[in-house]
Protein backbone atom coordinates (compact mmCIF):
# COMPACT_ATOMS: atom_id res chain seq x y z
CA UNK A 1 0.00 0.00 0.00
CA UNK A 2 1.28 3.43 -0.49
CA UNK A 3 2.24 5.83 2.00
CA UNK A 4 0.01 8.30 2.11
CA UNK A 5 1.66 10.48 5.58
CA UNK A 6 3.88 12.85 3.66
CA UNK A 7 1.06 14.38 1.60
CA UNK A 8 -1.85 14.11 3.58
CA UNK A 9 -1.26 17.16 5.95
CA UNK A 10 -0.15 19.48 2.59
CA UNK A 11 -2.74 18.24 0.54
CA UNK A 12 -5.42 18.69 3.68
CA UNK A 13 -3.66 22.58 4.17
CA UNK A 14 -4.48 22.81 0.62
CA UNK A 15 -8.15 21.55 0.46
CA UNK A 16 -8.60 24.24 3.03
CA UNK A 17 -7.41 27.11 1.70
CA UNK A 18 -8.70 26.54 -1.47
CA UNK A 19 -12.12 26.29 -0.35
CA UNK A 20 -12.06 28.96 2.48
CA UNK A 21 -10.79 31.29 -0.32
CA UNK A 22 -13.46 29.97 -3.25
CA UNK A 23 -16.71 30.11 -0.85
CA UNK A 24 -15.53 34.01 0.45
CA UNK A 25 -15.23 35.14 -3.23
CA UNK A 26 -18.42 37.12 -4.73
CA UNK A 27 -19.21 34.29 -7.13
CA UNK A 28 -18.28 31.03 -4.81
CA UNK A 29 -16.10 28.67 -6.74
CA UNK A 30 -13.89 25.74 -6.31
CA UNK A 31 -10.98 23.99 -7.72
CA UNK A 32 -12.71 20.49 -9.93
CA UNK A 33 -9.78 18.53 -8.24
CA UNK A 34 -11.10 18.12 -5.03
CA UNK A 35 -13.77 16.15 -6.56
CA UNK A 36 -11.73 13.21 -6.47
CA UNK A 37 -11.55 11.77 -3.38
CA UNK A 38 -11.63 8.11 -2.78
CA UNK A 39 -15.86 8.21 -2.96
CA UNK A 40 -15.78 10.89 -5.66
CA UNK A 41 -13.36 8.36 -7.43
CA UNK A 42 -15.34 5.99 -7.34
CA UNK A 43 -18.64 7.64 -8.35
CA UNK A 44 -16.94 9.00 -11.33
CA UNK A 45 -15.66 5.49 -12.28
CA UNK A 46 -20.05 5.01 -12.36
CA UNK A 47 -20.25 7.86 -14.77
CA UNK A 48 -18.09 6.48 -17.06
CA UNK A 49 -20.19 3.56 -17.02
CA UNK A 50 -23.37 5.89 -17.67
CA UNK A 51 -25.40 5.85 -21.62
CA UNK A 52 -25.56 9.01 -21.79
CA UNK A 53 -21.96 9.38 -21.33
CA UNK A 54 -20.31 9.05 -24.59
CA UNK A 55 -16.67 10.05 -23.85
CA UNK A 56 -15.41 7.22 -22.04
CA UNK A 57 -16.72 4.67 -24.62
CA UNK A 58 -15.67 6.92 -27.70
CA UNK A 59 -12.10 7.08 -26.65
CA UNK A 60 -11.86 3.43 -25.38
CA UNK A 61 -12.85 2.40 -28.96
CA UNK A 62 -10.57 5.27 -30.65
CA UNK A 63 -7.70 3.68 -28.48
CA UNK A 64 -8.65 -0.20 -29.16
CA UNK A 65 -9.00 0.44 -32.81
CA UNK A 66 -6.38 2.39 -33.24
CA UNK A 67 -4.04 0.62 -30.77
CA UNK A 68 -1.34 -0.23 -32.78
CA UNK A 69 -1.01 2.91 -34.43
CA UNK A 70 -0.53 4.91 -30.77
CA UNK A 71 1.59 2.25 -30.18
CA UNK A 72 3.79 2.55 -32.88
CA UNK A 73 3.65 6.15 -32.42
CA UNK A 74 4.84 5.70 -28.60
CA UNK A 75 8.16 3.32 -29.82
CA UNK A 76 9.51 0.77 -27.71
CA UNK A 77 10.59 0.13 -24.52
CA UNK A 78 9.07 3.14 -23.58
CA UNK A 79 8.06 4.81 -19.66
CA UNK A 80 4.31 5.65 -19.61
CA UNK A 81 3.38 8.25 -17.48
CA UNK A 82 -0.42 8.65 -16.96
CA UNK A 83 -1.91 11.65 -15.13
CA UNK A 84 -4.99 11.21 -13.16
CA UNK A 85 -4.56 7.73 -13.90
CA UNK A 86 -8.19 6.47 -12.26
CA UNK A 87 -9.07 3.23 -12.58
CA UNK A 88 -6.65 2.43 -15.45
CA UNK A 89 -9.29 0.67 -18.07
CA UNK A 90 -7.86 2.98 -20.88
CA UNK A 91 -4.14 2.39 -19.75
CA UNK A 92 -4.77 -1.62 -19.92
CA UNK A 93 -5.29 -0.98 -24.03
CA UNK A 94 -2.55 1.07 -24.25
CA UNK A 95 0.02 -1.26 -21.91
CA UNK A 96 -1.06 -4.22 -23.93
CA UNK A 97 -0.47 -2.95 -27.49
CA UNK A 98 2.82 -1.09 -26.45
CA UNK A 99 6.09 -2.93 -27.68
CA UNK A 100 7.90 -4.03 -24.58
CA UNK A 101 7.06 -1.02 -21.95
CA UNK A 102 9.74 -0.44 -19.69
CA UNK A 103 7.77 0.88 -17.31
CA UNK A 104 4.44 2.42 -16.31
CA UNK A 105 3.87 5.93 -13.58
CA UNK A 106 0.03 5.97 -12.60
CA UNK A 107 0.15 9.58 -11.18
CA UNK A 108 -3.12 10.31 -9.26
CA UNK A 109 -4.40 12.44 -6.50
CA UNK A 110 -6.39 9.83 -4.83
CA UNK A 111 -4.19 7.69 -2.89
CA UNK A 112 -5.78 4.63 -2.24
CA UNK A 113 -7.82 4.32 -5.23
CA UNK A 114 -4.63 4.75 -6.93
CA UNK A 115 -3.08 1.84 -5.04
CA UNK A 116 -6.11 -0.26 -5.45
CA UNK A 117 -5.72 0.43 -9.61
CA UNK A 118 -1.77 -0.18 -9.61
CA UNK A 119 -2.51 -3.41 -7.65
CA UNK A 120 -4.91 -4.55 -10.41
CA UNK A 121 -2.64 -3.57 -13.10
CA UNK A 122 0.17 -5.60 -11.86
CA UNK A 123 -1.86 -8.47 -11.98
CA UNK A 124 -2.38 -8.18 -15.74
CA UNK A 125 1.48 -7.33 -16.01
CA UNK A 126 3.54 -8.79 -13.62
CA UNK A 127 6.26 -8.66 -15.71
CA UNK A 128 6.03 -4.61 -15.74
CA UNK A 129 7.34 -2.33 -13.28
CA UNK A 130 4.39 -0.21 -11.72
CA UNK A 131 5.75 2.79 -9.72
CA UNK A 132 2.65 4.98 -8.86
CA UNK A 133 2.97 8.76 -7.60
CA UNK A 134 0.28 10.29 -5.33
CA UNK A 135 0.59 13.58 -6.58
CA UNK A 136 -1.74 16.55 -7.62
CA UNK A 137 -1.14 16.65 -11.40
CA UNK A 138 -1.95 20.13 -11.28
CA UNK A 139 0.89 20.97 -9.63
CA UNK A 140 4.35 21.14 -10.15
CA UNK A 141 6.06 17.06 -8.50
CA UNK A 142 8.72 15.17 -9.25
CA UNK A 143 8.63 11.89 -11.14
CA UNK A 144 10.98 8.82 -9.16
CA UNK A 145 14.58 10.16 -9.51
CA UNK A 146 15.49 6.24 -10.66
CA UNK A 147 13.01 6.04 -13.85
CA UNK A 148 15.37 4.78 -16.45
CA UNK A 149 16.08 7.66 -18.36
CA UNK A 150 17.42 6.13 -21.88
CA UNK A 151 13.66 5.36 -22.81
CA UNK A 152 11.29 7.56 -24.08
CA UNK A 153 8.76 8.84 -21.98
CA UNK A 154 5.04 9.21 -22.69
CA UNK A 155 2.64 11.35 -21.11
CA UNK A 156 -0.62 9.44 -21.20
CA UNK A 157 -3.97 11.93 -20.88
CA UNK A 158 -6.65 10.31 -21.69
CA UNK A 159 -10.46 11.14 -20.57
CA UNK A 160 -10.78 14.92 -21.92
CA UNK A 161 -9.43 15.89 -18.51
CA UNK A 162 -7.52 18.40 -20.34
CA UNK A 163 -10.64 20.60 -21.06
CA UNK A 164 -11.05 20.45 -16.99
CA UNK A 165 -8.35 23.07 -16.83
CA UNK A 166 -8.31 26.37 -18.03
CA UNK A 167 -6.55 27.52 -21.14
CA UNK A 168 -3.31 28.96 -18.99
CA UNK A 169 -3.57 26.00 -16.77
CA UNK A 170 -3.83 23.80 -19.58
CA UNK A 171 -0.13 25.05 -20.99
CA UNK A 172 1.05 24.72 -17.73
CA UNK A 173 0.31 21.45 -17.29
CA UNK A 174 1.41 20.56 -21.10
CA UNK A 175 4.47 22.09 -20.00
CA UNK A 176 5.05 19.83 -17.17
CA UNK A 177 3.92 17.26 -19.09
CA UNK A 178 6.87 18.27 -21.36
CA UNK A 179 10.03 18.69 -18.93
CA UNK A 180 8.81 14.93 -17.53
CA UNK A 181 8.84 13.49 -20.55
CA UNK A 182 12.39 15.51 -22.40
CA UNK A 183 13.21 16.56 -26.09
CA UNK A 184 12.94 13.02 -27.21
CA UNK A 185 9.54 12.32 -25.46
CA UNK A 186 5.79 12.48 -26.78
CA UNK A 187 2.45 12.84 -25.79
CA UNK A 188 -1.16 10.76 -26.07
CA UNK A 189 -3.88 13.16 -25.06
CA UNK A 190 -7.80 12.91 -25.08
CA UNK A 191 -9.93 15.84 -26.15
CA UNK A 192 -13.61 16.05 -26.24
CA UNK A 193 -14.56 17.50 -29.32
CA UNK A 194 -17.30 20.48 -29.64
CA UNK A 195 -20.91 18.88 -30.18
CA UNK A 196 -24.77 19.70 -30.26
CA UNK A 197 -25.92 20.35 -26.46
CA UNK A 198 -28.13 17.95 -26.77
CA UNK A 199 -25.33 15.35 -26.44
CA UNK A 200 -23.34 17.44 -24.25
CA UNK A 201 -25.54 18.49 -21.52
CA UNK A 202 -26.86 15.05 -20.37
CA UNK A 203 -23.78 13.56 -19.90
CA UNK A 204 -23.01 16.10 -17.43
CA UNK A 205 -26.69 15.96 -15.77
CA UNK A 206 -27.50 11.82 -16.16
CA UNK A 207 -31.08 10.84 -15.10
CA UNK A 208 -29.90 8.49 -12.67
CA UNK A 209 -28.64 11.17 -10.78
CA UNK A 210 -24.92 9.75 -10.72
CA UNK A 211 -23.14 13.11 -11.27
CA UNK A 212 -25.12 15.05 -9.12
CA UNK A 213 -23.91 12.69 -6.44
CA UNK A 214 -20.71 12.70 -7.66
CA UNK A 215 -20.70 16.87 -7.23
CA UNK A 216 -22.41 17.07 -4.11
CA UNK A 217 -20.10 14.83 -2.60
CA UNK A 218 -17.89 17.84 -2.57
CA UNK A 219 -19.81 18.91 0.23
CA UNK A 220 -19.63 15.46 2.51
CA UNK A 221 -15.86 15.80 1.83
CA UNK A 222 -15.95 19.64 3.01
CA UNK A 223 -18.07 18.46 6.31
CA UNK A 224 -15.52 15.23 6.58
CA UNK A 225 -12.17 16.78 6.42
CA UNK A 226 -12.72 20.64 7.73
CA UNK A 227 -15.45 20.08 10.40
CA UNK A 228 -18.61 21.53 7.55
CA UNK A 229 -22.00 21.46 8.21
CA UNK A 230 -23.51 21.87 4.47
CA UNK A 231 -26.76 19.58 4.04
CA UNK A 232 -26.58 18.53 0.95
CA UNK A 233 -30.53 17.84 0.72
CA UNK A 234 -30.35 21.90 0.37
CA UNK A 235 -28.43 21.89 -2.04
CA UNK A 236 -28.78 20.75 -5.92
CA UNK A 237 -26.33 19.42 -9.09
CA UNK A 238 -26.69 21.67 -11.78
CA UNK A 239 -25.23 21.34 -15.19
CA UNK A 240 -25.08 24.96 -17.56
CA UNK A 241 -23.29 25.44 -20.72
CA UNK A 242 -21.04 28.49 -21.10
CA UNK A 243 -20.85 29.47 -25.14
CA UNK A 244 -18.23 31.97 -24.14
CA UNK A 245 -15.86 29.58 -23.12
CA UNK A 246 -16.89 26.79 -25.29
CA UNK A 247 -17.32 24.77 -21.94
CA UNK A 248 -20.03 22.79 -19.48
CA UNK A 249 -20.11 23.86 -16.26
CA UNK A 250 -21.53 21.95 -13.04
CA UNK A 251 -22.55 23.93 -10.04
CA UNK A 252 -24.15 22.91 -6.97
CA UNK A 253 -26.41 25.29 -6.53
CA UNK A 254 -28.44 26.55 -2.62
CA UNK A 255 -31.93 25.64 -2.76
CA UNK A 256 -32.87 28.25 0.16
CA UNK A 257 -30.99 31.20 2.01
CA UNK A 258 -28.56 29.32 4.67
CA UNK A 259 -25.45 30.04 6.41
CA UNK A 260 -22.65 26.97 6.68
CA UNK A 261 -19.61 26.86 8.91
CA UNK A 262 -16.14 25.68 7.11
CA UNK A 263 -13.11 25.12 9.21
CA UNK A 264 -14.50 27.50 12.01
CA UNK A 265 -16.07 30.30 9.35
CA UNK A 266 -19.34 30.71 9.12
CA UNK A 267 -20.78 31.10 4.28
CA UNK A 268 -23.38 32.69 3.39
CA UNK A 269 -25.80 31.58 0.52
CA UNK A 270 -28.52 32.95 -1.10
CA UNK A 271 -31.60 31.21 -2.60
CA UNK A 272 -30.32 30.22 -6.18
CA UNK A 273 -27.16 30.82 -5.35
CA UNK A 274 -24.01 28.63 -6.52
CA UNK A 275 -20.29 27.31 -6.13
CA UNK A 276 -18.85 26.52 -9.75
CA UNK A 277 -17.36 23.34 -9.03
CA UNK A 278 -16.16 22.20 -12.74
CA UNK A 279 -16.22 22.97 -16.36
CA UNK A 280 -15.36 21.05 -19.06
CA UNK A 281 -14.10 22.72 -22.42
CA UNK A 282 -14.61 21.34 -25.85
CA UNK A 283 -12.24 21.77 -28.56
CA UNK A 284 -11.96 21.62 -31.83
CA UNK A 285 -8.98 19.90 -33.01
CA UNK A 286 -6.99 22.74 -35.17
CA UNK A 287 -7.75 24.73 -31.31
CA UNK A 288 -6.37 21.96 -29.05
CA UNK A 289 -3.11 22.21 -31.30
CA UNK A 290 -2.79 25.70 -31.45
CA UNK A 291 -2.88 25.74 -27.59
CA UNK A 292 -0.56 22.49 -27.35
CA UNK A 293 1.72 24.70 -29.55
CA UNK A 294 1.93 27.15 -26.53
CA UNK A 295 3.75 24.71 -23.92
CA UNK A 296 6.05 23.48 -26.93
CA UNK A 297 4.35 20.78 -28.63
CA UNK A 298 3.28 20.17 -32.08
CA UNK A 299 0.84 17.66 -33.49
CA UNK A 300 2.29 14.25 -34.75
CA UNK A 301 -1.33 12.19 -34.98
CA UNK A 302 -4.58 12.34 -34.85
CA UNK A 303 -7.43 9.96 -34.09
CA UNK A 304 -10.67 9.85 -34.43
CA UNK A 305 -14.09 8.27 -33.88
CA UNK A 306 -16.34 8.09 -37.18
CA UNK A 307 -18.88 10.34 -35.44
CA UNK A 308 -16.35 13.13 -34.25
CA UNK A 309 -17.21 13.03 -30.90
CA UNK A 310 -13.83 12.55 -29.54
CA UNK A 311 -10.26 12.39 -30.80
CA UNK A 312 -7.22 11.18 -29.44
CA UNK A 313 -4.07 13.67 -30.32
CA UNK A 314 -0.55 12.39 -30.36
CA UNK A 315 1.66 15.12 -29.82
CA UNK A 316 5.65 15.46 -30.18
CA UNK A 317 8.27 18.41 -28.73
CA UNK A 318 8.41 21.17 -30.89
CA UNK A 319 11.96 21.08 -32.81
Amino acid sequence: MLDRAPLQAAQREAFRADVLEGLSKPAKTLPSRWLYDDRGSELFEEITQLPEYYPTRTETAILRAEAEAIAAFCGPRATLIEYGAGAGVKTEIVLAALDNPASYVPVDIAGDFLALSAERLEQRFPWLEIRPVVADFTDDFDLPSDLPRLNRRIGFFPGSTIGNLSPAQAVAFLAQVGAHVGDAGRAVVGVDLVKPLDRLVPAYDDAAGVTAAFNLNLLVRINRELDGTFDPARFAHEARWNAEEQAIEMHIRSLAPQVVAVAGREIAFAEGETIHTESSRKYGVDAFVALAAEAGWRAGEVWRDADGLFAVVGLKRAA
